[in-house]
């Protein structure tokens, strides 16, 4: 055909029931500008290896089976479209697990660690009703909008996979979690708010271990922004006084405070506002290497923006809790 392109497609091959060590099949190809990342996968499995092994089911973006990462990137394998891909890297695409630790067979993997994690925010809604109602339990448009799209969640686990918190933290509930739990808590129907919020405010494992890198962002695949979600349930703790004055609240209230003093991030500054004069000492190699790369300043040398009032007052409309 003169829309096909040929190209190599390197895929993941362990069986853990046989397998000491992965490897890698190459299989050259002509795709056209139709296929999906899924359709070559497909033909892998049904013209030149039938014990290749994949998750797949409803092919239209809302199951969240067939997730896979193709040269690193996490994505549906139903959604990606393969000369797009070959746009950024080229054409010679690898496709891989979410997860290689976890593989259990080629793009199979085990997600206990997803759902168990998934499961602790209590992941339904908690709510005394009739069992037998007489009539809809009906929500405003208005309140329905507070779940802010968390309800579009697919529980793919892109978002969970890609997270760096996740990879060296086995504790940490991980971004698809906290995206459901505010999809509950957001909803004014539920009854168990508080209940998870003291689950989340576990250091080690809640909401104050998400370390705003963006990566669940770029992984999902319907757009929800899991850091927003995570941002809103800081917010809720304040509101409901349930956070734990600790490190982790001093440094998220320490941000606000910076910019509403410089209108810029003192980074020396918020250190010691969240740590103490104690634990800025610890800290001392990494802020002499900071800065000497002019990464931070003397405090008598920060500067202030030449719009600190205006910032003062976005500050001011944004904030929705007291600190």
């Amino acid at each position: 055909m003169s829309d096909a392109k040929k190209i190599k497609v390197k895929v993941f091959r362990f069986n853990k029931a046989t397998d000491y060590l992965p490897h890698y099949d190459t299989f050259e190809m002509n795709v056209t500008k139709d296929e999906l990342v899924l359709d070559v996968m497909n033909r892998i499995k049904w013209e030149h290896d039938g014990s290749f092994s994949y998750r797949r089911s409803c092919r239209h973006g809302i199951c969240g089976s067939c997730a896979v990462k193709v040269n690193g990137k996490p994505t549906l394998a139903c959604k990606d479209n393969v000369l797009e891909l070959t746009k950024l890297f080229g054409d010679e695409l690898v496709i891989e697990p979410q997860d290689i630790k976890r593989a259990y067979k080629d793009m199979v993997i085990d997600k206990e660690n997803f759902w168990n994690k998934y499961n602790e925010v209590q992941p339904y809604l908690v709510a005394d009703i009739d069992e037998f109602p007489e009539q809809e339990n009906l929500v405003t448009c208005e309140d329905a909008n507070k779940l802010d799209e968390a309800d579009y969640c697919i529980q793919c686990g892109n978002c969970f996979y890609a997270c760096p918190a996740v990879e060296v933290n086995e504790d940490y509930l991980g971004p698809a979690a906290l995206v459901k739990a505010w999809r509950f808590n957001s909803d004014v129907r539920d009854e168990a708010t508080n209940e998870r919020l003291e689950t989340l405010q576990e250091p080690g494992k809640g909401i104050w271990d998400c370390v705003k890198c963006n990566e669940c962002a770029e992984a999902c695949p319907k757009e929800i922004n899991p850091i927003d979600k995570i941002t809103k349930l800081h917010q809720q703790s304040f509101k409901n006084k349930m956070h734990l004055k600790n490190v982790a609240t001093r440094h998220a209230v320490g941000f606000k405070w910076s910019i509403e003093k410089h209108g810029i991030l003192d980074e020396g500054e918020l250190v010691r506002y969240s740590e103490g004069n104690l634990g800025v000492m610890k800290h001392i190699p990494e802020a002499i290497a900071m800065y000497k790369r002019g990464k931070i300043v003397m405090p008598w040398e920060m500067p202030k923006s030449k719009n600190l009032d205006e910032i003062k007052k976005l500050v001011d409309i944004a904030s929705t809790a007291k600190y």
